[in-house]
This record gives structure tokens, C-alpha cells and sequence, in this order.
């Protein structure tokens, strides 16, 4: 029996029959372990005396147990959602989460980032689309020795440090249960512009109409901001389109809702005139009527995993590998805003 205090990680893994990892993850209370694995690795440390090294941990996180969320997103729903991630990931752990909205118009967004690192010392961040798309405030996070996950709807870097869902497919397979329920004339409420979500979606999209042999005129593309007042405005445009579009895709839930308001200020009933597909699968596809059709984004299981990615290290003896998935796939969820087309 080893006295206090002179005991090793390797010890313990060693004895533990365990990896390094494993027994970093009992001593952080990562939720990632089995009760079984973590209550032998419990009782190894007991017997030992293991301490972990405060001064090597300490150097780890930068004398600080802060998990950074930076976001320019106008979608309050998404951000709440990956807020839930992160905290799931850090419950039971020493972190905190701390939230910094940025805008990515001011010419002095990296120089503010920059300071806001160094100022607070974070131990990582999380960047979520539009500003995870941007490369160099990737080199700034390196620079100012903080790791980071990009959040994005396509793969915007390494395994390690990025989460990614599969946006354009998922579109694609929305616009096909469209146009397998006899529709097309179809038209799409795409995100705004800066962001690669809009791009991966529009492509998904225009992807499916293509294959079915479906051309879309430009006047039924309309551009939105992913908020629920431009979902009216894209939607009266589309409705005044003659003939009007019978289906419309919408890249995000709020929009889609926008939609479903300006197609009952013309007296038009969904699905009966209208059916409305959305995407993100939030609160308001099924608080709205009829519930909406959808695709389902693992927004939080993304942002969980994300998060734990950060936490990979944390601490004496364990390394970097990373365990967690990087690509997360999204599905449609099928409800009532879609039916056949009238004639």
C-alpha cells in the first residue's frame, strides 16, 4: 500500500484494470462511465490514496474550470439547445459554462475574442455556426491556447475539434417526401445569407428536385433570416407567385411558422392548400397547428458531444484522444403539414 499522496494515475489504472482515461473520467465525474467501472476505479483510489496532481491539473485547464459557448446566432431556440448539451456534458463536474454573443459584422471580432480569452483564461470553447465557419477564429483559439469545437451543418475541421450534422441529405430526403406525396411545384425558404447552413440545405434541396427532374424557378426561392417575422414575409412572397408553389421547405421551424401565417392570411388551409416541411424539429413544430413536418437536428446530443470533447485531457495522465462521434445525422419527422396536393 502506497502512501498518500505517491501514488500514480498509473497505478491506479493499473490495478483498476482500466485505462488512464477511465480513471481521469472517475475522478472529473464524467457521466460517460458505467456505475460499475466508475465504483471500482472508486475503490482502487480509496485503498491507494491516489491525489491527483493539482499543480499538473491546474497547468491543464489554466488555473480555471470555465467552458466557453460564443455565438452570433439569431435562433434562440438552437442556442438553448446547445446550451442543454454542454451542461448535460459538465453536469457533476468542476466546469462552468459561460456564454459570450458576439457579432460577426464588426471589424473587431477576433481582437475581441482574442481578449476575451486571455481575459478569462477559458480552458475551451465552443463556436457555433456562422463563426465556426471562420478559420481564423479557429487560429485565434489556438493562438490564445484555448481548445475548441466548431459546431457546423457540414465538416468544417478534424475530428477533435468539430461536430457536424448532415444537412444537405437530410433537406434532400424532406423534398423527396414532398414529391413522393405528389407535389411540384415546390418552393424554399432558405437561411440567410453568411451562414453554410443555408448553403448545405438550399443544396439539399435543389439536389432532390434535380434528381425527380423538377426544375425551380428563382422566384420560388426566397431568402429569410431564420426568425419568425421573415417565415411571413418569405411566405407572402412565395403565395403571390403565379401559379403559387402547393409545398413549401422552410430551413428552419420558426420560418416554417411564418409560412403557415401568411398562408392563413390568405385564407389558405395546411395541408389542404399548403403543405409546409421545417427543419430543426424545435418546440414549435408541435406547439403549432397542425404540427409540423420536420427534420429532426440532434442539436443536443451534438452539443454534448461537443463538449465532451472539450473535456478530453483535463486532467494528470490522460491524453487527447477523443472517443466521442463527430457526425451526427438528422431525420424526418413526419406530422401533418404535408399532404397531397389538391388537384
Amino acid at each position: 500500500m502506497k502512501s498518500e499522496g505517491k501514488s500514480t494515475i498509473n497505478d491506479v489504472a493499473r490495478i483498476a484494470g482500466v485505462s488512464k482515461k477511465t480513471v481521469s473520467r472517475v475522478i472529473n465525474r464524467s457521466p460517460l462511465l458505467n456505475d460499475e467501472t466508475r465504483a471500482r476505479v472508486e475503490k482502487v483510489i480509496g485503498e491507494l490514496g491516489y491525489v491527483p496532481n493539482p499543480q499538473a491539473r491546474a497547468l491543464a485547464l489554466r488555473r480555471n474550470f470555465l467552458i466557453g459557448l460564443i455565438h452570433d446566432n439569431p435562433n434562440a431556440q438552437m442556442v438553448l439547445g446547445v446550451q442543454q448539451g454542454i451542461l448535460e456534458a459538465i453536469r457533476d463536474t468542476d466546469f462552468a459554462l459561460v456564454v459570450r454573443p458576439v457579432d460577426r459584422g464588426s471589424p473587431t471580432m477576433l481582437d475581441d475574442i482574442r481578449g476575451f480569452l486571455e481575459r478569462q483564461r477559458l480552458f475551451g470553447v465552443m463556436l457555433l455556426p456562422p463563426i465556426s465557419e471562420n478559420d481564423a477564429l479557429a487560429r485565434v483559439c489556438r493562438e490564445a491556447g484555448a481548445r475548441y469545437v466548431r459546431m457546423g451543418s457540414a465538416k468544417l475541421d478534424d475530428d477533435d475539434h468539430a461536430v457536424a450534422s448532415n444537412d444537405r441529405e437530410a433537406v434532400a430526403a424532406a423534398t423527396r417526401h414532398l414529391i413522393e406525396a405528389g407535389h411540384r411545384r415546390i418552393g424554399l425558404v432558405q437561411g440567410p445569407h453568411g451562414f453554410r447552413s443555408a448553403v448545405e440545405r438550399r443544396a439539399g434541396f435543389e439536389m432532390a428536385m434535380e434528381e425527380a427532374g423538377l426544375k425551380v424557378p428563382r422566384s420560388l426561392i426566397v431568402e429569410g433570416t431564420y426568425r419568425f417575422e421573415s417565415g411571413v414575409a418569405a411566405g407572402d412572397r412565395l403565395l403571390d407567385a403565379s401559379p403559387r408553389p402547393t409545398a413549401i421547405v422552410s430551413s428552419n421551424d420558426e420560418m416554417a411558422a411564418g409560412v403557415v401565417q401568411a398562408a392563413r392570411q390568405r385564407g389558405l388551409s395546411v395541408p389542404e392548400d399548403l403543405s409546409i416541411v421545417g427543419f430543426d424539429d424545435t418546440a414549435t413544430a408541435t406547439h403549432m397547428w397542425p404540427p409540423l413536418t420536420t427534420v429532426r437536428w440532434p442539436i443536443i446530443p451534438m452539443a454534448r458531444a461537443a463538449a465532451s470533447k472539450l473535456l478530453a485531457g483535463t486532467i494528470e495522465g490522460e491524453d487527447d484522444e477523443v472517443e466521442e462521434p463527430s457526425l451526427f445525422l438528422s431525420t424526418l419527422i413526419r406530422r401533418a403539414s404535408v399532404a397531397a396536393p389538391r388537384e
